[in-house]
């Protein structure tokens, strides 16, 4: 009893140092935010003497900053919307559609998911410029599309391997059509797996930034991450400047994370070992 009593505490105090490591960069971010670059400069690492608010408001009137971000609401929308759909119906053809290779196609995903995205700039980058696409927001949706989807196949198939047969074996005895039985019975039993991706997919595409400096090289298309580059590269010598910003630009993921970490927790354990 002795020594599973100090397991379990020595797994407490595991947990707690990883929360705190991870904690601590936004604490970080947010302390250094509220200081002057004076005050920095002599106490980096401690709190703020005084809270005050004016790097977070000089980031505002330096950029466009909410144009940027609602530049990355756009971007954010369309590609999570777009790659969940199509994988909705790639991953109900894969489990109920009487393919032999099932197996395959799920595996040929996996393969997918492993291809680093930097491999696909170049010709990417050809494909848009033929295309009039460049320095438009469709580039990188289409182009965040397309590196969604092997996960999201992957993670939508995984889950409904564990939709009772019983309930598809009534869908087709009800007459329902493949369309109405995804809609109907797969999609609200996977609401869980479904909420995941989207969350998921959303916060990469906002953190997003290698993808965006290439395709999105004019100001007034930047999107958030890609234009507080340019933010950093002009207060390099302002520190709680630059956090201001950065602080900026975490809200949205830390609150989507927050609200959804319910629905988060459980559609990651849904798929795992089915």
């Amino acid at each position: 009893m002795k020594l599973l009593r100090r397991l379990n505490v020595g797994q407490q105090l595991f947990l707690i140092i990883i929360s705190i490591s991870s904690i601590y960069p936004v604490w970080f971010i947010l302390q250094t935010a509220m200081k002057t670059n004076e005050e920095y400069m002599l106490r980096p690492l401690k709190l703020p003497r005084h809270l005050g608010f004016e790097n977070i408001r000089q980031v505002f009137d330096a950029f466009p900053v909410l144009h940027w971000a609602l530049n990355s609401v756009i971007v954010c929308v369309f590609s999570v919307a777009l790659s969940t759909i199509i994988a909705l119906f790639a991953s109900y053809s894969i489990i109920f559609g009487g393919w032999k290779s099932t197996k395959a196609m799920i595996n040929a995903n996996i393969a997918l998911m492993v291809i680093p995205p930097v491999t696909l700039l170049i010709p990417m980058f050809g494909l848009m410029v033929n295309l009039h696409l460049m320095n438009t927001l469709p580039s990188v949706i289409f182009f965040y599309t397309g590196l969604f989807l092997p996960f999201s196949i992957f993670l939508l198939s995984n889950f409904m391997k564990s939709v009772p047969k019983d309930l598809m074996d009534a869908a087709k005895i009800d007459g329902l059509t493949a369309f109405a039985t995804l809609a109907r019975i797969v999609a609200p039993l996977s609401s869980a797996a479904i909420f995941t991706l989207m969350l998921v997919n959303a916060i990469y595409a906002w953190n997003e930034l290698l993808i965006a400096m290439v395709f999105l090289q004019q100001q007034n298309v930047r999107t958030l991450m890609s234009g507080l580059v340019l933010f950093q590269g002009r207060f390099s010598t302002n520190i709680p400047l630059v956090m201001a910003g950065a602080l900026i630009s975490i809200i949205p993921p830390i609150f989507m994370y927050i609200f959804g970490q319910r629905y988060f927790v459980k559609g990651m354990l849904s798929g795992i070992g089915k």
